[in-house]
């Protein structure tokens, strides 16, 4: 028997569930006055902060919200949305926040799979909401959150936000996870093919990416101001909601990420700090005022998605934004690497150094285990920055799995490893750069948009003999979807760019509509397959030559 087992067992003095719940209890104990969130005239300090969080767990308990419920929040980035994120885990309920930007019945969908206990619904959003709502059949609790700055948008719900939690039972205690490994969140991802998938996040994962962020995005030090650029429905707001309470940071509720805003932003709270895709960067150069001043310290910016172009780096790092980039996906909580930047990189030329620092990087600290290798082996491939290969994860930051789909899951695991669908290169020094997806993802301003659920609208058009999606540069979005469609014979000139745009776009959100039509006939291999490869340069090239 091993001297370093015997009687040294686990008990509450030497072992607790990790939970980014304990990171609001020490900024309301030690940064009680504070403030933790402004949002427009509103503002709490960490102690208020605490006390609301505390008051919609209770309300949520009291309401019937027991361990293992669903409780889903459709909201924009405002003080509701960030106490979801304590309110609902200390209730023992699961947190759901749902893309703003989808459709009713992609809505309904998740209210109906992850069997939604309760729905919290932003105003600005009711209308969308009570369809998905009509069209789930569930019995849910509707509660509607109000805003004052809102000029339109309805009541959907039986009680208003602020009434439901003064109403808090007081004598009710909230829920600790019984295990680190409980659920904490529940994050659907945009969907490769049919509906999208349940991921379900541990309170493990969630601490840990949390305490990764703190030192990702350096928030240690001087008290940091963070803008809620990042959609809060995004991973978790990339768990920054809970590494913020780490720190006892200011949060800075913001509805839309505008050029405008942002700056408005900066110069009234002096922001440290804030995380965005790609296309907002290009909202910043494009919006710059003209009395915009380089600010004394570098603004800390977090970016993921598709690597900004060399000229946006170079530019916004000239504004004086200090640009982070960073890569991950849903089911690993958000952020798995960074491009860490190294001191011999200070002496490179300026287009050589903003190169590399485009590049997805290396793990975090709190990543466990990367590897990019040859697709179908497990034999890493040269780091000659040449070759390609799959990038694999395996650790903590995993999540639970996919909800209700063992096989998917079993999938996703293979042999122990995450496998992300996605392809690399690995250069010498180490850093991995995405090249492509396995399944022709797109990623449009960090969204994820999937070229076989385009292709399956635009194939139910009556004039489309065939039709293959990729993804084209675009400098707003990162890249965006482009439809090369061909025409069955009566119909060659009967159908315009805009008509096909058209047609998608009643039938899909916005950013999943393609932003380029290509009229033509498809070329196909001797077996009658497409290869996209040869579709993405050639759609690139057409698209630049408009």
């Amino acid at each position: 028997m091993n001297k370093y087992n015997t009687d040294l067992d686990k008990c509450q003095a030497n072992h607790q569930a990790l939970t980014p719940i304990r990171f609001l209890k020490r900024s309301a104990d030690v940064f009680p006055d504070r403030t933790a969130v402004i949002y427009k005239d509103r503002s709490y300090t960490w102690s208020e902060y605490s006390d609301r969080c505390h008051q919609l767990a209770r309300a949520l308990m009291g309401a019937g919200v027991g361990r293992g419920d669903t409780v889903a929040i459709m909201a924009a980035n405002i003080p509701a949305m960030l106490e979801a994120h304590f309110g609902v885990p200390m209730s023992g309920a699961v947190l759901n926040c749902i893309n703003i930007r989808l459709d009713s019945s992609a809505i309904a969908f998740m209210l109906r799979h992850g069997e939604a206990k309760a729905f919290l619904v932003d105003q600005e959003f009711s209308d969308v909401a009570k369809s998905a709502v009509e069209e789930a059949g569930l019995d849910i609790l509707v509660i509607d959150i109000a805003d004052k700055h809102l000029e339109s948008g309805g009541s959907i719900g039986t009680i208003e936000y602020e009434e439901f939690i003064k109403q808090a039972p007081q004598d009710v205690a909230i829920r600790y996870p019984e295990d680190e490994w409980d659920a904490i969140a529940l994050n659907y991802t945009s969907g490769t093919t049919g509906n999208p998938k349940g991921v379900v996040y541990h309170h493990r994962g969630a601490y840990l990416n949390a305490i990764g962020q703190v030192i990702n995005a350096d928030l240690i030090g001087e008290k940091p101001v963070y803008l809620w650029t990042l959609p809060l429905f995004h991973c978790n707001g990339w768990c920054f909601a809970w590494g913020l309470a780490a720190v006892g940071g200011t949060h800075i509720c913001l509805r839309k990420a505008a050029a405008d805003e942002i700056y408005q932003a900066i110069e009234k709270y002096n922001i440290t700090h804030f995380c965005c895709a790609p296309t907002v960067l290009s909202f910043l150069i494009d919006g710059k005022p003209s009395n915009w001043r380089i600010p004394d310290h570098p603004i800390k910016v977090v970016c993921a998605g598709a690597s900004p172009p060399v000229s946006v780096l170079r530019e916004i790092n000239q504004m004086g934004f200090s640009v982070i980039h960073v890569y991950g996906m849903t089911e690993q909580h958000g952020i798995n690497t960074l491009c860490e930047s190294q001191e011999s990189w200070v002496d490179l030329d300026p287009i050589e150094r903003v190169a590399k620092l485009g590049r997805q990087g290396v793990r975090t600290v709190v990543t466990d285990e990367m590897m990019v290798c040859t697709p179908g082996t497990y034999d890493p491939i040269a780091r000659d920055g040449v070759s390609i290969g799959e990038v694999l994860f395996r650790g903590n930051l995993a999540m639970k799995g996919y909800l209700k789909n063992p096989e998917a899951t079993k999938e996703a695991f293979t042999d122990g490893w995450y496998h992300t669908g996605d392809l690399a290169t690995v250069h010498e020094d180490g850093y991995i750069e995405i090249k492509d997806r396995i399944k022709d993802i797109i990623i449009s301003g960090g969204e994820n948009v999937s070229s076989l659920e385009l292709e399956d609208v635009i194939y139910s058009h009556s004039s489309v003999a065939g039709v293959a999606v990729v993804a084209v540069p675009d400098d707003k979005w990162g890249e965006v979807p482009c439809a090369i469609v061909e025409l069955k014979p009566e119909y060659t000139d009967a159908l315009s760019e805009q008509d096909m745009i058209r047609f998608c776009r009643e039938r899909l959100p916005g950013f999943k509509t393609p932003k380029h039509i290509i009229f033509e006939t498809l070329s196909r291999t001797a077996t009658g397959k497409l290869q996209k490869f040869k579709l993405r340069n050639h759609a690139a090239e057409t698209v630049k030559n408009k």
